[in-house]
């Protein structure tokens, strides 16, 4: 027996039928260069052992039969794969590699058949897998008609599914295995629609992005393929819930997404995976995912392309954004003046000038291998900008057509992106790496290329509404602070004046971790055994986890004791005045340590601004930017103020965070008197007498 579990060291063959391989295949097979494989048939032509011959040629190439070839592997020793007689079934197919071009729909159909009933196909006769495919596929959606069509090879190729999901370890794999070779196994359209991985690595990282602020599972939708949702399910990995949806669209390729994602959606609980979202979902985040041209929309007409765009956006409601990619000629390239173009430049117009398009972006060439020549573009739809005038719309604009689609590249894109769905405030308090915000009305009175737009001078400080929004800040500030200091016997002194200075240019936790201005260090795993409650009398630590971040326990419920600190984490390290302490996730939180020689919980962490480098970084400003919306904590804007201004906000912000805490303890005070005075009236221990008036007179 081999490392693979039950199975043993021959290749299993069809009944009737033959596994037949070429020679590239037995390259691979083996895990050598195609040449190599020439040498040994030559070498050994002589020999006692000689390489076994043709059995049969298709279209000029020969076919050897797998058994053989595997045989012959393990009696010469040649080829570095031990298991190639178990795995020989991946590489090979019956009468030859025209069987998975053939009945490519079938095989992939039989495979999904399989994971479903989590049983072999092979044993069982044809009117039980038609009633299996039946049970599971009621409504002819996604595998019945695939397996129907098979006939009278039904139980044959049922049975090669079979070997083929054991040599291929997975169901999954398997699946995989069979859309790798899409060029020569597979329908024409997967083959030129097909993306690299880093283009589809990039719209599901975004759409994951745009749904990390959902408060409920959200749903993932593509009418198009599965490359993307594939590409969120693992992203998405075990743990975060979603609903994957790939449509109701009838075309073959639509029924092979269906048929994948069930196949790699069955051993994920996390992920549920449907034909249709349905109303149930109505509140919750939806992300559309589109390409354009896709296997199920082959065309590439600019008419038709944006004309589907727009379906998508009169179909989103503001629950709903759109990740969509295209031809760059398409979305944001000059369209040549022609009556074709002219409509379909007044269909982009249109849907400009919905206000739903937050973000456009060229991407380089490349992405598309069946075209490596054409730049593909990106846009970003979402909901309009609420309370913003017309006049004041603003659109991300970015050009990416000389940037290599780097693992950073792609991280940094995806964060611009995000960004570019925020309200003023957030937007404003971005670090854009690649991005620029243009108004929306010059991209619509633009003759030339959108993304031109991303060379432009940036829009200063976002529409042309900052001093307002500062003055109005500045007013509601005051009068908070005028009715606070006339209901309280402690007033709070300070004066707000109006900053005449330009605000400086927000950075990134990442970029000043760089540039030493912060300062990473990680948290500390402890023994549940070490934490403690506070126990007077005793030597402890004040610890400070995930839990104490989100509010789930009070600051210093828990404790450590310094002797078993230091005796059991020789290396771990105390927090400093000053130091900020945050958790991402879903118990998200951050905190500035004002008194330090605390232990930090991981997964909670720590950022400690430089004494010598702050860079206008600011502990309660930091630890307010990383308590914002979940994400990469690394892209997480940084705001910045100057030197000057930082005693006096330390200052003002330390007066609050004073009266916060005695206000902390006169409401757990009034709480013990509100008990005390339902405990004694009840128990008739006292009575309340007259509240709020005199006593006199009383008996």
């Amino acid at each position: 027996m081999s490392a693979k579990t039950g199975h043993s060291q021959t290749t299993k063959a069809l009944p009737g039928q033959q596994l037949q391989i070429t020679l590239s295949d037995i390259a691979q097979l083996a895990r050598v260069q195609r040449p190599v494989v020439s040498m040994w048939r030559s070498r050994s032509k002589n020999s006692d052992t000689p390489f076994p011959p043709a059995v049969a040629t298709h279209d000029r190439q020969e076919l050897f039969d797998a058994v053989e070839v595997t045989t012959w592997l393990a009696a010469t020793g040649r080829g570095n794969n031990p298991h190639a007689a178990e795995d020989a079934a991946a590489f090979a197919a019956p009468l030859g590699p025209e069987t998975k071009h053939i009945h490519f729909a079938g095989l992939t159909a039989l495979i999904a058949l399989r994971t479903l009933t989590d049983a072999p196909l092979g044993s069982q006769d044809a009117d039980v897998l038609l009633d299996s495919a039946d049970e599971y596929d009621p409504d002819d959606e996604f595998l019945f008609a695939e397996i129907e069509a098979l006939g009278p090879n039904l139980l044959n190729l049922a049975a090669y599914a079979d070997l083929l999901t054991d040599a291929s370890y997975t169901a999954s794999a398997a699946f995989e295995r069979l859309l790798g070779d899409r060029f020569r196994a597979g329908p024409p359209v997967q083959a030129n629609t097909m993306l690299t991985s880093e283009a589809i690595e990039l719209l599901a990282a975004t759409a994951v992005e745009l749904a990390a602020n959902s408060e409920q599972d959200p749903v993932f939708t593509d009418d198009g393929g599965s490359d993307f949702l594939l590409a969120v399910a693992d992203i998405l990995g075990e743990a975060a819930p979603a609903t994957l949806c790939v449509g109701t669209l009838a075309s073959d390729s639509a029924r092979l997404a269906r048929r994948r994602m069930r196949v790699h959606g069955q051993s994920k609980e996390n992920l549920q995976v449907t034909n249709h979202a349905g109303s149930g979902h109505q509140e919750r985040a939806k992300v559309r995912l589109a390409q354009f041209p896709s296997p199920s929309f082959p065309t590439s007409d600019a008419v038709e392309v944006l004309t589907a765009i727009d379906n998508i956006s009169l179909d989103m409601d503001d629950q709903a954004c759109a990740v969509v990619l295209a031809p760059a000629p398409i979305l944001t390239d000059s369209l040549q003046r022609t009556t074709h173009n002219r409509e379909a430049e007044a269909i982009r117009s249109d849907i400009l000038r919905s206000d739903r398009v937050r973000a456009i972006v060229r991407l380089p060439q490349g992405l598309l291998p069946s075209r490596p020549r054409q730049a593909q573009a990106l846009w970003v739809l979402g909901p309009a900008h609420a309370n913003v005038t017309i006049a004041d719309r603003w659109t991300m604009v970015a050009d990416l057509s000389r940037q290599e689609m780097t693992a950073d590249v792609r991280a940094d894109l995806v964060g611009d992106l995000a960004a570019s769905m925020g309200s003023r405030d957030h937007v404003r308090a971005h670090s854009f790496r690649f991005a620029k915000l243009v108004r929306t009305r010059s991209l619509l009175a633009r003759q030339g290329a959108l993304t031109a737009a991303a060379q432009s001078p940036e829009i200063p400080d976002l529409p042309a509404v900052a001093a307002n929004a500062a003055a109005s800040e500045l007013i509601q500030a005051e009068s908070i602070l005028d009715a606070l200091n006339e209901t309280h016997a402690a007033p709070l002194h300070m004066d707000l004046l109006a900053e005449t200075r330009p605000a400086l240019t927000p950075t990134t936790v990442g970029a000043a971790i760089t540039a030493g201005s912060l300062k990473y260090l990680p948290g500390r795993r402890l023994a549940d055994g070490h934490l403690e409650p506070p126990l007077p009398g005793r030597a402890q630590f004040t610890v400070i986890g995930v839990e104490e971040l989100s509010g789930e326990l009070a600051h210093e419920a828990r404790k450590v004791s310094q002797l078993v600190f230091a005796n059991a984490y020789p290396q771990g390290r105390l927090t400093e005045p000053g130091d900020v302490i945050f958790a991402t996730g879903a118990q998200a939180g951050a905190m500035v340590d004002e008194a330090g020689a605390a232990v930090v919980l991981y997964p909670a962490r720590i950022l400690r601004i430089s004494a010598k480098n702050a860079n206008g970084l600011l502990p309660a400003v930091l630890a307010q930017d990383l308590a914002g919306p979940p994400g990469d904590w690394r892209q997480c804007p940084a705001r910045r103020m100057h030197d000057g201004a930082k005693p006096a906000l330390s200052g003002a912000l330390a007066a609050v965070a004073a009266e916060r805490r005695r206000l902390a303890v006169r409401l757990q005070q009034l709480d013990e008197l509100s008990e005390l005075l339902l405990d004694g009236a009840v128990q008739g221990s006292f009575s309340v007498l007259n509240f709020g008036m005199t006593t006199e007179g009383t008996s």
